[in-house]
């Protein structure tokens, strides 16, 4: 893990402004980074770009009245009117009864999980122009693809300090890097658009630019003469591309925030049955080379793996500081946050663990049935549970794709869905939030 110290030293020096600027407490957050992108289409580049930033926060308490101010100006005169607003916010902000840093026994101590998060190499604008360019050319060399949308290959790195008057003090650093590719297939009205991409820590890590285009141009290729289906009620299969909407669509319904508010439909299934038997959703903050790996959480707490969903399970929220007081909890260290806001709970590299059948033999006993690629609109609701999206994919006949289907809406409640959910062997870590092939048992289909 890189250790950069000068940022650290800089909030050392701001919380001291805030303590004797009147604070009875504070803590700072402090963020650095860069990044490159470049795009190109129809072998012409559209896009090359390259930003750097860096930006801070600082929160201030004085009793349970708290006030957050950021700046990416960082001259002594603009901090020291920075320390002044956020005081004087601070004394007429409203009580907040929950707020407040970390107690200094619940901070990390020791040293911090290595993660291996930060690739050290930067690619060159060359290497990104050559892996959009090997992208695109291999989705329109797929026989049926006819347009293009282009490629795109970007490359990131920032690192994050934090520091407090309780004595935490840490700072980490993290990169990742990315290459997708779209294109269409036939012709006039009757063309469709697919696409792929890829996004890891390391470089070395992502499938290759070719294998990017070749999946992009296949999968537009398979939706052309897509057909329309009559309404019915029938078992749904989610594609691993869009399946881990399911997953954060749990984690949003035991956010420790909507519980403290009541506004989930979750709110009072604690140690419940929310799943089948043997399905398990882990939230795993030191997965190693994780797109979401970080060696604690936002306000210094030591972070670690926990099932969210045990054998079917509910066995806990999504908690930070603020939500755990509210609820009369301790916090299960996921807070995150920016330098504009206070910390929430939220979760990390987030998976449903992978079931012991083949994507087919899923869908072997499926008479008629859709197999979803895409969804499209975003009816979901965590009040409720209600489940209602546009979709397109693939009609199964007789335990097999069968031929492309379009303009249907899906529709269910999530509890529901979560009680008849059956996971394939499928799990590949991609994306952070990540699900295996899922069916789906009962959903009603809109069609025709």
């Amino acid at each position: 893990m890189t250790t950069v110290t000068e940022p650290l030293d800089l909030l050392d020096d701001l919380l001291a402004r805030a303590r004797k600027a009147g604070a009875d407490t504070a803590d700072s957050v402090f963020f650095e980074g860069a990044s490159l992108a470049i795009a190109q289409r129809l072998g012409q580049s559209e896009k090359l770009e390259r930003a750097e930033g860096r930006d801070l926060g600082l929160r201030v308490f004085i009793g349970k009245r708290q006030a957050i101010v950021s700046s990416t100006d960082f001259d002594p005169a603009t901090l020291d009117e920075l320390v002044e607003r956020a005081v004087a916010m601070a004394r007429i902000a409203p009580e907040d009864p929950f707020c407040g840093i970390a107690d200094p026994e619940q901070i990390i101590t020791g040293d911090a999980p290595d993660l291996d998060i930060c690739d050290p190499a930067e690619p060159t604008a060359e290497a990104l122009v050559d892996m959009a360019r090997r992208a695109e050319d291999a989705a329109r060399a797929v026989e049926g693809v006819t347009n293009s949308e282009g490629a795109e290959a970007g490359w990131s790195t920032s690192t994050v300090a934090m520091a407090a008057t309780n004595g935490f003090a840490r700072s980490y650093s993290m990169s990742s890097q990315s290459v997708s590719a779209s294109v269409l297939a036939g012709e006039g009205t009757e063309m469709e658009r697919d696409y792929d991409y890829d996004t890891a820590v390391y470089g070395a890590d992502l499938r290759s630019a070719e294998e990017i285009g070749r999946g992009a141009g296949e999968r537009a290729v398979r939706r052309l003469n897509a057909r329309k289906v009559e309404t019915a009620q029938i078992p749904v299969v989610y594609d691993p591309r869009i399946s881990s909407g399911m997953v954060r669509h749990l984690s949003g319904a035991i956010n420790g925030s909507a519980i403290g508010r009541g506004t989930s439909f979750l709110k009072d299934s604690m140690g419940e049955q929310i799943f089948a038997s043997g399905i398990t959703i882990v939230d795993d903050p030191h997965r190693r080379r994780g797109l979401r790996s970080k060696p604690f959480d936002g306000e210094g707490i030591p972070n670690a793996r926990r099932n969210l969903i045990e054998d079917g399970k509910l066995t806990t929220w999504i908690l930070d500081l603020s939500s755990a007081r509210q609820l009369g909890l301790k916090t299960t260290g996921n807070a995150s946050r920016g330098t504009a806001s206070p910390p929430g709970p939220a979760t990390t590299n987030l998976y449903m663990e992978a079931g012991k059948v083949s994507p087919a033999e899923l869908m072997a006993d499926i008479k008629s049935g859709l197999y979803i690629t895409e969804l499209i609109g975003m009816g979901v609701s965590t009040v409720t549970g209600d489940y209602s999206r546009g979709a397109t994919g693939f009609w199964i006949e007789n335990g097999e794709i069968a031929y492309p289907v379009r303009e249907l809406t899906v529709a269910g409640n999530l509890k529901d869905m979560f009680a008849n959910l059956t996971p394939a062997d499928d799990l590949e870590f991609r994306f952070g939030v990540d699900a295996p092939t899922l069916r789906i048992d009962g959903m009603t289909i809109a069609g025709l």
